[in-house]
């Protein structure tokens, strides 16, 4: 079983009373309903502090996509303006894993490490992604390793925009023709869960990636997991958690 990573640790300030968290908008300009739904969310939440955890674009290619007028723009549009209501905190994805500082300072965004414990409400809340845990999807954990390592991804982000737009292409394609195959997505992986809420000394871990909203026990521990949005689908999938002081709800956004 892997190391436990690094945990950095984030103290809630006095002041937030709300906390929300969102994971898997797999944001695209193909899907403008979504998009649509999480501007009205960013607009309209009542939270002192929102945390996206990964996956809020469906591919991000680099930073200078967002500096010319396009869909990585509007969403950076959005970010701003959210910023003078909330705290906003983002943490990568499998999918956007190339979201950089640059945009992230334009935007008034914290840029969080994988994993992360929140202090909040006298608890401590280990926040990740979640792709790092599901060890049993080794196709994706090679690939992970791959393209998480700088030298990779300096050479990536060294090719003009439009090549590495159309290496996103075919990236996609091929996880498209994933999805609609038999083969079923690996979950995360209990104990491993487990060892980095005893690491991080963590009665709750709360991540996305899976796309299987649920609450899973273990032992005195709880694994708490995200929903993906998709606001076209029949019913759409929308959904916020949010913490409050004694309280932990699912909204359902759609």
């Amino acid at each position: 079983m892997p190391a436990v990573p690094p945990i950095a640790e984030l103290q809630a300030p006095p002041s937030w009373r709300t906390v929300d968290f969102i994971s898997d908008l797999h944001l695209q300009s193909s899907e403008p309903e979504t998009f649509e739904a999480w501007r009205a969310y960013m607009g309209s939440t009542p939270a002192d502090a929102v945390f996206i955890l990964g996956d809020l674009f469906e591919v991000w290619v680099g930073d200078d996509g967002a500096q010319e007028p396009g869909f990585a723009a509007d969403c950076a549009a959005v970010l701003q303006a959210a910023s003078s209501r909330h705290a906003l905190f983002f943490m990568h994805g499998n999918r956007d894993f190339l979201v950089g500082e640059g945009f992230m300072r334009a935007c008034r965004t914290t840029l969080l490490q994988d994993p992360t414990v929140l202090g909040f409400d006298g608890k401590r809340w280990l926040l990740t992604h979640g792709d790092s845990l599901c060890l049993a999807d080794t196709d994706y954990m090679k690939f992970r390793e791959q393209v998480r390592a700088p030298q990779w991804q300096r050479e990536f982000l060294a090719k003009p925009l439009v090549e590495r737009r159309a290496i996103a292409r075919g990236i996609r394609e091929q996880s498209e023709s994933h999805k609609r195959s038999a083969e079923e997505y690996a979950d995360v992986d209990s104990a491993e869960a487990l060892a980095w809420m005893e690491a991080a000394d963590a009665q709750v871990m709360i991540h996305g990636h899976t796309h299987r909203p649920a609450e899973h026990a273990l032992g005195l521990w709880r694994r708490t997991v995200l929903s993906d949005w998709d606001a076209a689908a029949v019913p759409g999938r929308m959904e916020a958690l949010r913490l409050t002081p004694g309280s932990v709800q699912r909204i359902a956004l759609s």
